[in-house]
């Protein structure tokens, strides 16, 4: 009887274990090989995460029935082992995982409470992270959080995202387009505009640098051709380049009019930037995808064909070192 009772216990344990979705695992990090200077990928996904609510489609069938693992939405985190200092980019839904997924890549962890925040745009998975940092989480102090004026008002003058402010919990800090943030000694933050659904606050892309290398970070944008500037020089004449990457094609979105979202399609991006060399095509790593978006997958044709082209797709914890 009782060893009929164990093994209904053991196979209970089984099928409902299979059946919870996978926790974030711990990174194992070599401290010997780790650069002591470089971008850390937090997250891959659009702003809904992958799997997304309410999506019933095969994309998000694969997850709940553990052919694919859980995506977290992007951000990325630069990190200064010789200051020991972190700086995020956007903070997403799921900082708390993030945080707590950064913590082996420091020198003298644990340490949740990051430098400063860099923040994008005012669109949910670029900055509702924040609420980590206040009175019912967190209940942190003075966190620097920099924004462009817009992004700035929309925070002060917004609940619960005002209550951050006047609690202290974090500190607003003022940034100009094109004006360098000097975060330490050796890094310098340079926002700048890039086109997109801007009904909250502009949107910024980032120019991070510690005067050897320099790293663009565009993770929403529409299409390369509203840009003042020209990606393909951009991609020239960075030493990496880290782009949306949001839809693999047109049509991705059945019955929806995807004009309304215009992203640069991957395959537009790709199309574009063929012409380059293989050396300057290897600087592209698309990021930022959607649910829908093969480039999720552990496997695909679509990632083996970016990867065939010479391009990268971001993978969390990657390591982008400078």
């Amino acid at each position: 009887m009782n060893a009929s009772i164990n093994g209904f216990l053991f196979l209970l344990l089984l099928l409902t274990g299979s059946c919870q979705p996978d926790k974030q695992r711990q990174p194992a990090v070599d401290e010997a090989t780790l650069p002591s200077q470089f971008l850390l990928v937090l997250g891959v996904a659009q702003d809904a995460g992958y799997p997304q609510a309410g999506c019933e489609k095969e994309c998000c069938k694969a997850y709940w029935e553990n052919r694919e693992t859980k995506k977290l939405v992007t951000s990325l985190a630069l990190v200064d082992r010789v200051t020991d200092q972190y700086w995020l980019f956007d903070a997403s839904p799921d900082i708390t995982a993030q945080l707590k997924n950064l913590q082996p890549y420091l020198r003298n962890g644990p340490d949740h409470t990051p430098d400063g925040i860099f923040l994008s745009h005012a669109h949910i998975g670029h900055y509702t992270g924040l609420m980590q940092f206040g009175r019912e989480a967190m209940g942190a102090s003075n966190i620097p959080v920099y924004a462009l004026p817009r992004m700035d008002s929309f925070l002060r003058h917004n609940g619960p995202w005002s209550q951050l402010v006047s609690l202290n919990n974090i500190s607003l800090r003022n940034m100009s387009v094109d004006t360098g943030v000097v975060v330490n000694p050796s890094f310098r933050v340079v926002p700048v505009r890039v086109p997109h659904r801007d009904e909250f606050s502009e949107t910024a892309g980032f120019i991070i640098t510690n005067g050897k290398k320099k790293i663009l970070f565009i993770p929403d944008i529409d299409k390369w051709e509203k840009w003042d500037n020209d990606i393909v020089d951009a991609v020239r004449s960075f030493d990496r380049v880290i782009i949306d990457g949001t839809f693999y094609q047109n049509g991705e979105l059945p019955g929806r009019d995807m004009s309304e979202v215009p992203h640069p399609f991957v395959e537009e991006s790709m199309k574009l930037l063929s012409g380059l060399p293989d050396s300057v095509r290897s600087k592209v790593l698309f990021i930022h995808f959607n649910h829908t978006n093969p480039l999720l997958k552990k496997e695909s044709v679509e990632k083996r064909k970016v990867k065939e082209a010479g391009f990268g797709v971001a993978e969390e914890g990657m390591i982008i070192a400078f």
